[in-house]
């Protein structure tokens, strides 16, 4: 799944010029968890404000909310999400960041995805990505197969099917799957060079 598959649309922008209190009050109207600053100007980056920042920067401080402006404890430019993204990737990057939301941008703002978007709309429960790969690599390898066996292992054809194999074996690695020592494109030569000699 993809990040614009579960993002929420329903996103409240504010300036950056505003009072905390304009911020917590839209807030509580809109029943969010964060705002989205809206860029001063075209080509500027979009900022976010968190009931977090709120909560440790004004609250714990004893500061008075009339008075602190939303660019004082706002994040900026903050991370953005790609409306494309694979929802595994999304979560990493939260990991990474120690983030739990982003706005979902491509030349404007689409939404926003946050951890519990991931948790409550992903799909990873019914397809862990690994499971997924793991089929999807089994296909290619036969296809791979085919492929050599039709129009020859040298063929540009095959050259692109094995490369794909070997595209899913790197991703399978990347999410930490148990990989043979030997890449299946190898084994494949191997077979080949065997049955040539016997």
């Amino acid at each position: 799944m993809k990040a614009k598959q579960i993002m929420t649309q329903n996103v409240a922008t504010i300036r950056a010029s505003a009072t905390i209190t304009d911020a917590v009050k839209l807030m509580r109207f809109k029943e969010l968890r964060c705002l989205i600053v809206e860029p001063r100007i075209p080509g500027d980056a979009y900022g976010i404000i968190t009931e977090t920042d709120i909560a440790s920067k004004v609250v714990a401080c004893g500061k008075d909310p009339k008075k602190v402006r939303v660019y004082e404890v706002m994040s900026k430019p903050c991370i953005v999400v790609n409306p494309d993204l694979e929802i595994e990737y999304v979560a990493r990057l939260f990991a990474n960041t120690g983030i739990w939301r982003a706005p979902v941008i491509q030349g404007e703002l689409l939404g926003i995805i946050s951890v519990t978007d991931i948790i409550l709309k992903g799909e990873f429960i019914e397809t862990p990505k690994i499971s997924f790969l793991q089929k999807e690599l089994q296909r290619s390898i036969s296809n791979a197969r085919v492929i050599s066996a039709t129009y020859g292992a040298q063929s540009k054809d095959a050259e692109e099917a094995w490369n794909l194999v070997d595209d899913i074996e790197a991703e399978l690695g990347f999410y930490g799957a148990v990989m043979p020592t030997i890449p299946v494109k190898d084994e494949y030569d191997e077979e080949r060079h065997l049955a040539a000699l016997g």
